[in-house]
């Protein structure tokens, strides 16, 4: 399988950690928290954290404090599809690909629901064959990016299609909540809006960089399912984040990559690009200490996470659209996200 398009999208609106700080503070729900948490919202919201700013899905900071269920389902409803559809866009242009040859698109999604699913709306805003398959994933988290690939890599392999249109948008804002949980306060920290799309085809493209699919593998672990978790309270989706989640990520990207590149047989030295989901500064963290890789290992992440913060699943095509566009060195690549279940993803891409 190889990719021949990719695309990104972000709401309009960017908005500091300072922004965000001074628009918490005036917020009807901050005098309900207390003193405790209120110092670790400064701390994070003020401090090295790793993000800078974040793109969400309103028109002012006042509107993301309207926490109601019908207010966040509206906003995921309206924004989701618009933009999903606007990095599909700019994926099949970069494939120099009509919306008509698109023969299957995969959409994939945590942040919201919708029935008939996003495929409905986006296939409607392209202009996709009605009878392309369309295929609604929802409920893997952060990781979802790998596992949508895979299916698409499984239509590709049984001919069911030649070219297949990837979609992870995740709206964070419609998923936003506030309580004395320090989980819950740094997932408001953390998250912003976002969409990235990929265009997979059975044969690499003629005008662009050959980046191969080569092989992946994932892991899941229900043990540890209530770590990292959205759950349902007061009608409204509630994150639960644990402290354990950075140590574990990088335990499993870890175990995951070594058994993947023994089984080539590649060396770790042999990777020349790290395509890394980065749910926080924690995060890269524990994953560059557990892989023993360098800050140049990490900077495209990281620059991702300063730039947008943690967009969720799109997160890491973000960071392959970066790197392509920086013209990073080819060779072997690992590509690695995690996220509910708990489940860990990784492949290894072949870039020329």
């Amino acid at each position: 399988m190889y990719l021949i398009g990719l695309g990104t999208a972000v709401p309009p609106r960017r908005f500091t950690q300072p922004e965000c700080l001074a628009a918490l503070q005036k917020a009807p729900q901050f005098p309900q928290l207390s003193a405790r948490s209120h110092a670790l919202l400064k701390r994070v919201l003020t401090g090295e954290n790793g993000i800078a700013s974040r793109h969400l899905s309103v028109e002012s900071l006042k509107d993301a404090f309207v926490l109601t269920p019908d207010a966040l389902h509206t906003r995921f409803a309206r924004h989701a599809p618009e933009l999903a559809a606007q990095a599909a866009e700019r994926a099949l242009a970069t494939a120099q690909l009509a919306s008509t040859e698109v023969d299957a698109i995969i959409i994939s999604t945590c942040t919201g629901y919708l029935c008939p699913g996003l495929t409905s709306y986006v296939s409607e805003r392209l202009g996709l064959r009605s009878d392309a398959v369309a295929l609604d994933l929802v409920g893997q988290g952060c990781g979802a990016a790998l596992p949508n690939w895979r299916i698409a890599e499984a239509l590709l392999a049984a001919n069911r299609a030649q070219h297949v249109l990837s979609v992870c948008v995740e709206i964070c804002s419609a998923a936003f909540y506030l309580d004395n949980d320090p989980g819950v306060l740094i997932s408001a920290c953390l998250f912003g809006d976002g969409a990235g799309a990929a265009v997979l085809s059975n044969q690499p493209a003629s005008h662009a960089r050959r980046v191969e699919w080569k092989a992946s593998r994932s892991l899941l672990r229900p043990d540890e399912r209530d770590l990292l978790r959205f759950e349902q309270l007061n009608g409204m989706l509630r994150n639960i984040l644990h402290r354990q989640v950075p140590e574990l990520a990088a335990k499993h990207v870890e175990s995951l990559s070594t058994e993947m590149l023994h089984r080539y047989p590649l060396k770790r030295s042999d990777v020349t690009g790290w395509i890394l989901h980065a749910g926080g500064r924690e995060v890269l963290a524990a994953l560059q200490k557990r892989l023993g890789l360098s800050e140049h290992d990490l900077c495209l992440s990281a620059g991702v996470l300063l730039e947008f913060g943690n967009v969720s699943s799109p997160f890491v095509l973000f960071v392959l659209e970066r790197a392509l566009a920086q013209n990073a060195s080819g060779g072997w690549w690992w590509m690695s996200s995690f996220g509910a279940g708990f489940s860990c993803h990784g492949a290894l891409l072949k870039v020329e």
